[in-house]
């Protein structure tokens, strides 16, 4: 798929550095251009005042020393704090330090802030993980304490640079920008890493290695490239058929935000499956979208409603979006999981469609068709048995995880939206949409990706196209609505048919 952009973790890195050394550039050429590209970019950021630099005992420490050293030829007042002796470096670090002129670097100790307009953290790199302990804590607590402007040397330093994952929050470093090398690592784009990067810059070091092969990339706009066209013989059913499923007293409108979803993203036509005693409040609120009462009892789906939606899945190929609004009654819960386990259509499966199958993700394994699971964390956790708490921590590998166990492309929605095959592959979204942070718009992603698996797109691309549709409309919606504090549901709706267009501006940015 065009438009993705390589994420390489860090064991990618450490064959790029390795073959790029073995092909005749030296290490120290590489820490030079990476030393220089860092300074650049702080000169930038930090145009007056004293710079301090906080260099560990590693490469990054040496890539830090190198830009001390290029910044105080250019006149900056640079004061460096060594978190070790530059007796105890090795290689081209101690090379690095050894080059340094002018003022000697001072210990990591309180006080050694003082003075300084800004921060730059060259503490560990992308070998690192785990939490930060002895020296590298001490130098992480010291540079979170003074409350100044940090710009992080290719990875904030307690950041998993593969991950994203931050094992203490107490000991790891929250930049305003980060400078990294050669391409930028998963843990920029996933949180709870992305909330500790800042501004990603991405300095070109000579690297010749492109990671073609990398399994975590990052969406950009021309994923959209690829969305179906409706050509002029196309009809409303081969446009594609979304069936969604769901509502209960006083949810109806999950429905009746995926069913429009649906049609706004192309597909041609929908049936809204509904409780057969709220079918008349359905039919008021949905006028291009058709409508079927099913079973139910006091407003939720009965058990018997799975057989009756079954039937209409066979009279009409398509999709099926299952979940929004159900409520958790146990026959529903029931009714969702026995519809789930036996549609023969390509399946969405949301809110309370997810909920049914908690701790139960890999009874979802033995279904024919593909399916797309779209979860936020508590979703997720449900479904794995596990906190959610514990899946902000780790979103990468329990994304990875749901998707084995449910043999299905999972969309772990939030501002770096991850979606995850079960062949390992992850897409990360890059987010800037902070007005889809409201009520409904789940819903919305949910009848999107209904309406590209009822195209005939593969579930993967569905996902990620889906994700970046809405995203886009997101944006737009705000942009109309005057703030992103404004946005509803119903506006995403209204801008999915914009947000594939080029012309408009585009609102994507590096970082919200």
């Amino acid at each position: 798929m065009n438009g993705l952009e390589p994420l390489p973790d860090a064991r990618a890195m450490r064959a790029a550095d390795a073959a790029a050394i073995e092909a005749g550039l030296p290490g120290a050429g590489l820490m030079e251009r990476a030393g220089r590209g860092l300074a650049e970019v702080v000169a930038r950021d930090l145009p007056e005042g004293l710079i301090a630099i906080v260099c560990g005992k590693g490469n990054n420490g040496g890539d830090g020393y190198v830009a001390a050293r290029v910044l105080r030829e250019a006149g900056r007042e640079v004061r460096v704090l060594a978190a070790a002796p530059t007796a105890e470096l090795e290689g081209d670090a101690w090379s690095a330090a050894d080059a340094l002129s002018g003022e000697a670097p001072v210990p990591v100790e309180p006080g050694a802030l003082d003075g300084a307009a800004g921060v730059v953290d060259c503490l560990l790199g992308t070998g690192s993980s785990g939490a930060p302990r002895g020296w590298a804590a001490d130098a992480i607590r010291l540079v979170r304490g003074a409350g100044l402007p940090v710009i992080a040397c290719d990875v904030p330093s307690g950041v998993d640079a593969s991950t994203g994952a931050v094992a203490d929050l107490q000991t790891v470093v929250r930049a305003h920008a980060t400078v990294t090398f050669a391409a930028a690592k998963p843990g920029l784009w996933i949180n709870p890493g992305k909330g500790c990067a800042g501004t990603v810059h991405v300095v070109d070091i000579g690297l010749q290695e492109r990671w073609a092969d990398a399994p975590i990339t990052l969406a950009g706009r021309g994923v959209l490239g690829a969305l179906p066209a409706r050509g002029t013989a196309a009809t409303k059913l081969t446009a594609g058929h979304v069936l969604v499923v769901g509502g209960s007293r006083g949810l109806t409108g999950a429905v009746c935000l995926a069913a429009s979803a649906a049609a706004r993203a192309g597909a041609g036509y929908v049936t809204a499956l509904v409780p057969a005693s709220l079918e008349a409040i359905f039919e008021v609120k949905l006028t291009e979208v058709m409508t079927r009462g099913l079973a139910d009892a006091d407003g939720a789906l009965a058990v018997e409603a799975a057989q009756q939606a079954l039937s209409e899945a066979t009279k009409h190929p398509g999709a099926l979006v299952l979940g929004g609004g159900l409520g958790r009654a146990e026959a529903t819960r029931d009714m969702a999981i026995e519809l789930a386990e036996e549609c023969p259509l390509p399946l969405v499966l949301d809110a309370d469609g997810l909920n049914a199958f908690a701790d139960q993700a890999r009874w979802l394994r033995p279904r024919a068709a593909a399916t797309i699971l779209t979860p936020h964390a508590g979703e997720l956790g449900r479904l794995l048995g596990v906190e959610s708490g514990e899946v902000e921590r780790e979103r990468l590998g329990h994304a990875r995880a749901a998707a084995t166990q449910a043999d299905a492309v999972v969309v772990l929605k939030g501002d770096d939206t991850l979606v995850a095959a079960p062949d390992g592959r992850v897409v990360v979204s890059p987010g800037g949409a902070p007005g889809l942070a409201t009520a409904g718009t789940g819903d919305v992603l949910a009848g999107v990706c209904g309406a590209l698996l009822a195209a005939g797109v593969d579930a993967f691309s569905a996902a990620v196209m889906a994700v970046q549709l809405h995203v886009r409309a997101g944006q737009l919606a705000a942009g109309a609505a005057g703030s992103a504090r404004a946005v509803i549901a119903s506006d995403v709706v209204a801008q999915l048919g914009h947000a594939d267009d080029p012309a408009r501006p585009s609102q994507l940015a590096r970082r919200p």
